[in-house]
This record gives C-alpha cells, sequence and structure tokens, in this order.
C-alpha cells in the first residue's frame, strides 16, 4: 500500500461532469489500496471571474482582501469532489488550509509556506478516508487567509506530499506530460517521458505554464519524485526526478517562451561604483524580481543600464526609479513592454558547446532580431520581439529536433 498525493488543476474540475472524472480516477487509486490524498485548485475559470468581481467594487483592492475572496475558489471544488466521491460511494472529508495547519509568511498573494501540521490528515488517513485538501491557500500568523501565488496549487500538494513522506505526488492537467515546446506554438512538440528537477525548474522558471516553479523547487529539495500526466486521458505522464536516462546526442530538453517580461533602460548613468546597487536595491526591497541585466561600456563617464521584469511589476518599478531619479542620476527612463523571452533548457549543453550560436542561427534563419541574451550551464534565453515569437520558437524547436520547416 502506497500514500499518493493528486493534485488536480482548474480545468480538471471546471464543471460536474469533469468532477466526476476526477472522483473516478480518485477512487481507482484508493481501490488499489492506497491512502490518497488530494489538493484541488479553484474550476474552470473561477479565480479570473472572482478578480472581476473584485475590481467592479474596488479599482485597487487590499492584497489581503484579494486573498480572502480567492481563498474560496479552491474551497468550493475542495467540497463539490468529496461530494461526488462519497457519491460513489466512498468515504472522503474536505480540509482547508487552517484545518491542516499550512502556515505561510505575510506576504499576501505571494506567500511562502512556512510549516505545515500532519496531525489532521494522518488521523482522516487511519479512519480510511480519501482527504480533499485546498490548494494555492495559507493561513499566517495573525490566522488571515493567504495565497502563494497563481499556480500554487502544485507547491500546496508537494509540500502535503513532503510532509507526509508520499510514495509519490501526482500532478494531473488538461495536458498529458512535459513536452519540448507548447504543443500549441509548436504543432510536433515532443512528449518527454521524464525530464531533471533543474531542466523542469528552469522551464517553469522561464514561461513553461506546466508546472509552479516554486513546486518544482521544493520537490528538488527533498527529493520527492513528481509526474505530470492528463486527467482526461490514461496515458502515462512526464517524470520529473533527479537523474534521467538521456541519449548523449540530446543537447536540450525543451523550448519555453515567456511574454511576462518588461524590458526597462536607464541611459547615462553616472559610471561610479554603487549605481547598480541601488537601483537593483530599491527594486528588490519592492519585491521585484529582476532577470536578464545588460550594461554598457563606460563612456564620457556614464553608462546605460538595460534590464528585464516582469510585464505586472514593470509601472511599479518604473514608479520607485522615477522617484529616486536624482539620486540615482540617469537622464531617461524607457519601457518596452512589446517584448518576449525565449529559452532553450537542456543539461547536455553544458559538455556541448555551439549550443547558443545554433539556438542564433535559427533565429536569423527566419529574421529575428536579438536584443538582449542571458546563459546559464543549462539555459540560453533571448530577448526578442513580442510579434516574433511564436515563430521563433517553431525555428529553434525545428532546429534541435529535427524538425522541418516552422
Amino acid at each position: 500500500m502506497a500514500l499518493i498525493v493528486q493534485k488536480f488543476g482548474g480545468s480538471s474540475v471546471a464543471n460536474a461532469e469533469r468532477m466526476r472524472n476526477v472522483a473516478k480516477i480518485v477512487t481507482d487509486t484508493y481501490s488499489q489500496g492506497n491512502d490518497v490524498i488530494v489538493v484541488v485548485s479553484a474550476q474552470g475559470d473561477v479565480t479570473d471571474e472572482l478578480l472581476e468581481k473584485a475590481h467592479e467594487f474596488n479599482p485597487h483592492p487590499s492584497p489581503r482582501e484579494m486573498d480572502m475572496l480567492l481563498s474560496t475558489g479552491e474551497q468550493v471544488s475542495a467540497a463539490l469532489l468529496a461530494m461526488a466521491i462519497k457519491a460513489a460511494g466512498f468515504p472522503a472529508v474536505s480540509l482547508n488550509a487552517w484545518q491542516i495547519g499550512m502556515v505561510t509568511d505575510s506576504t499576501y498573494s505571494n506567500a511562502r509556506i512556512k510549516s505545515l501540521s500532519d496531525e489532521r490528515i494522518r488521523a482522516e488517513l487511519n479512519r480510511r478516508n480519501i482527504v480533499v485538501i485546498t490548494g494555492f491557500q495559507g493561513i499566517n500568523k495573525f490566522y488571515d487567509i493567504t495565497t502563494i501565488g497563481r499556480g500554487g496549487s502544485d507547491t500546496s500538494a508537494v509540500a502535503v506530499a513532503v510532509k507526509l513522506g508520499a510514495d509519490c505526488c501526482q500532478i494531473y492537467t488538461d495536458v498529458d506530460g512535459v513536452y519540448t515546446a507548447d504543443p500549441r506554438i509548436v504543432p510536433d512538440a515532443l512528449k518527454l517521458d521524464e525530464i531533471t528537477f533543474d531542466e523542469m525548474l528552469e522551464l517553469a522558471s522561464l514561461g513553461a505554464q506546466v508546472l509552479h516553479n516554486r513546486s518544482v523547487e521544493m520537490a528538488k529539495r527533498f527529493g520527492m519524485q513528481l509526474e505530470v500526466l492528463s486527467s482526461m486521458s490514461h496515458r502515462p505522464g512526464t517524470k520529473v526526478k533527479e537523474v534521467v536516462k538521456k541519449m548523449e546526442s540530446t543537447l536540450i530538453s525543451g523550448v519555453a517562451k515567456d511574454d511576462n517580461v518588461a524590458c526597462i533602460a536607464l541611459t547615462q548613468l553616472q559610471d561610479r561604483p554603487g549605481v547598480a546597487y541601488r537601483i537593483f536595491s530599491l527594486l528588490g526591497g519592492a519585491h521585484i524580481n529582476v532577470d536578464i541585466i545588460l550594461q554598457s561600456i563606460g563612456r564620457n563617464d556614464t553608462k546605460d543600464i538595460t534590464f528585464t521584469v516582469a510585464k505586472n511589476t514593470a509601472d511599479e518599478a518604473l514608479e520607485i526609479l522615477e522617484e529616486h531619479k536624482d539620486e540615482l542620476g540617469f537622464e531617461s527612463m524607457t519601457c518596452d513592454k512589446d517584448v518576449s523571452k525565449v529559452s532553450i533548457v537542456g543539461s547536455g549543453m553544458i559538455n556541448n558547446p555551439g549550443i547558443a550560436s545554433q539556438m542564433f542561427e535559427a533565429l536569423y534563419s527566419v529574421g529575428v532580431n536579438i536584443r538582449m541574451i542571458s546563459t546559464s550551464e543549462i539555459k540560453v534565453s533571448v530577448l526578442i520581439d513580442s510579434a516574433d515569437s511564436a515563430i521563433a520558437m517553431r525555428s529553434v524547436h525545428s532546429k534541435f529536433f529535427n524538425r522541418n520547416g516552422v
């Protein structure tokens, strides 16, 4: 008998038919003699609908009240799924964040999990209940409800799996695994049987929307094997683990695109020590993450610094920098939100020189101009115009996976 944690995303529980389908998956697993814990997201587009509703009443709602509102979506899903499981003749109980002691910090809308109690969950498992838990949310030290970011139910599931010592954590979505690129953009993308934690973490961080990047971080840290699979089919999914078997010719594992990018440029900064530190410490203090950074060679005692941030944090970044313009001493500031980041990821590139040049050749072949470049041991990212992102992905994917045409 194994302990299995299964997480179901919003599309998997979007309506009554799909909810019953999930109940069948869960009860089949239970009938095989396993203990089962289920973590659920809000149904379908409920979270987006709640966001719209909030803005009908207040165009700038407080993050605390938004967390109070948005957390209701998962509570509805958990209760309905428990009802569906019971209607099928199996024992089930739904629990929310405070009932399982999912304690987070107080960063509303993007909270970090600090601790989790397993007492209530184990008690319910000992009663042979299927335990259905709300994802995406926790409580802070003030007993306020917090949420842990869009896609955070993945992280909730991994946290529960780690705390309970589960044998595996299955992430059910509307796709049947991790692909070498988004199949909606690259029709001939290939499904991977397995992928390393490091590669999956890079892909998740670079725009692939299969897994929440924080869930992969946690799974890697605690060695919790993940499996991404579809709730709509019965085909094997993609295993995410520490070590995978690969042919030496497999240089990259995937191509990712991120459209949530804005490029900010500061011109004619004073060329003196501490300027870059001050810029990025101001942004860091506001919890604004900076990605690609490009600094020009100093000229006439000035330099330019260009960097990228998430598009939804760009306006706040601009306000902070404008407020400190005299202190920072830049001449002008621009922001371009019509950009995308396209990346290749693969552990095979570390021992294979020339991977970046192959990517650049693929972009050149379809006339895509590169604006900025960032590299690490297992990734190469380029910043390009958003209008070119789809053709760029197809050309790069074709280059590395031996496909013809774009």
